[in-house]
């Protein structure tokens, strides 16, 4: 399991709008160090934090600090696992994208990425006329069939705001990663 970036709806939308405040603060060179010692992931020890603090030279306390500094001002978006969704026997994944009203997106989103087998969910700009698709939700299963499944569920949960949806099946794992320093 690696703790780098993973897409969570409101984590997404929190880390965009931060953004402004995140420009106004610079980071430093324990900032950067922290940066660069998380970016592949955290330590898979019981107390990662420990872990990550021993190797820079600082006080655990003081790499929970910062993180959660940079997270408050959107330095960094979010930290979160990124299982493989393969190896834990989810070989059915399909990312499942919806055509909702741009003024109800913010809430469909939420309500989608709360559903327990929904990893990740964002909102993304459409690409009119070829691409109506505005939420993307990942939905996992052991089967296909599973899949289109809770799919349904996502449907009538999004009801009358759902104007269309499709489902893109995963045909190979992608190595994920975020920021690189």
């Amino acid at each position: 399991m690696n703790a780098s970036v993973t897409d969570s709806y409101r984590a997404y939308h929190a880390g965009r709008h931060a953004s402004a405040s995140a420009a106004s603060r610079l980071i430093d060179d324990i900032d950067r160090a922290l940066i660069v010692a998380t970016q592949e992931g955290l330590p898979l020890v019981s107390r990662p934090y420990h872990a990550i603090a021993g190797r820079l030279g600082i006080a655990p306390e003081e790499v929970m600090r910062r993180l959660a500094a940079m997270l408050a001002s959107g330095i960094i978006r979010r930290i979160g696992a990124v299982p493989n969704h393969y190896a834990i026997g989810w070989t059915a994944n399909g990312m499942t994208v919806w055509d909702v009203p741009d003024d109800s997106v913010d809430a469909a989103g939420a309500a989608v990425g709360a559903l327990d087998f929904v990893t990740h969910c964002y909102r993304r700009p459409r690409a009119l006329p070829d691409w109506p698709y505005n939420l993307f939700a990942m939905v996992h299963g052991n089967t296909r069939d599973e899949v289109r499944a809770k799919a349904e569920i996502v449907a009538g949960l999004l009801g009358a705001r759902c104007r269309g949806h499709d489902i893109l099946f995963s045909s190979r794992i992608l190595k994920k990663s975020g920021l690189r320093i």
